[in-house]
């Protein structure tokens, strides 16, 4: 008979263990929606005119995140008056170069390229950061930025660095490694423009600055190929491009930025190029190479060196 002894307490979860578990979670999904948008430039492939593409996504996102932008331009935090310009070109370098040159380079570049090539982006920040005096770089980071630096050269080149020029693959590549840089000056504008708005209203005004330049050349598709640009195919691939590399994954780094602060959230870098991998393996049947495992390595190794200050 045991019924006099005190029964063993019941093992509760941990406040700290239930935020990791939502943190990992949180981090796997932002990751997921993140790569998605590569996995689309792949699986599209050209099939849906790609500054067409971008135009409807980057207005989808603009006009999901409106309440958001038009709430703080009454309330005085972004004033129009002195952020009209610095709007446009944040907008031009983040959202127009990201958007139609890497639905071209799908074509004929892999979703697993075009997120390794991405993640070269804090390595670009960092160097442009020393070189205006912002930032030092100690051996270390010079270390991780020649590390990175190499493995982005493995990955464009193929492993052939004297016919890189002459493959249609490379260029691809190079039309990423034009968006990486546009991204790179969007992320050390994009704090600076407006600084008392939340993120997501000035992601909002970046977004329609997007959709502001890609709308000539989408302009230009719709009148060539108008079958292309208005068919169903073409309206999922805007919803789909919109809401979730799009409203979801700004939103979900937002709120993860506020959960669990920015230095934590920043770890979605490492996680976004094997979501990427793993997501291009399952979907589009393209899983890495050798190639890509030790290119990969070599990047995603250089940037935790060059960032772990």
């Amino acid at each position: 008979m045991d019924a006099g002894l005190p029964k063993a307490p019941t093992a509760k979860p941990s406040a700290a263990g239930w935020q990791d578990t939502i943190a990992l979670v949180g981090f796997i999904l932002v990751a997921s929606g993140q790569a998605s948008n590569q996995i689309l430039a792949r699986g599209l492939a050209g099939s849906v005119p790609p500054f067409s593409l971008a135009f409807f996504r980057w207005s989808i996102i603009a006009i999901g995140l409106a309440p958001f932008a038009i709430a703080e331009i009454r309330d005085g935090k972004i004033p129009m008056a002195q952020n009209a310009w610095p709007i446009l070109v944040a907008g031009f370098l983040g959202m127009f170069l990201c958007g139609g040159p890497v639905y071209v380079a799908g074509i004929t570049t892999t979703a697993i390229h075009i997120a390794l090539i991405m993640a070269l982006s804090p390595i670009v920040v960092l160097l442009i950061s020393a070189a205006l005096g912002i930032e030092h770089i100690g051996s270390l980071q010079w270390l991780g930025t020649g590390l990175a630096l190499a493995g982005a050269l493995l990955i464009v080149s193929g492993g052939h660095l004297e016919t890189f020029t002459r493959s249609a693959a490379a260029w691809g590549d190079l039309l990423v490694v034009l968006a990486m840089l546009g991204w790179s000056g969007y992320t050390l504008m994009q704090s600076r423009v407006a600084p008392r708005a939340s993120l997501l209203a000035r992601v909002s005004l970046f977004a329609a600055a997007g959709a502001l330049c890609s709308l000539p050349p989408a302009v230009r598709e719709m009148w060539i190929e108008p079958a292309q640009v208005f068919n169903v195919r073409a309206l999922e691939a805007y919803v789909f491009a919109g809401l979730v590399p799009g409203l979801l994954a700004y939103a979900g780094f937002a709120w993860l930025g506020g959960k669990f602060g920015s230095v934590r959230t920043s770890l979605v870098l490492y996680v976004a190029p094997i979501a990427s991998a793993l997501l291009s393996w399952v979907i589009l049947g393209e899983p890495p190479t050798l190639l890509h495992l030790l290119g990969g390595t070599l990047i995603l190794g250089g940037v935790w060196a060059s960032l772990r200050k």
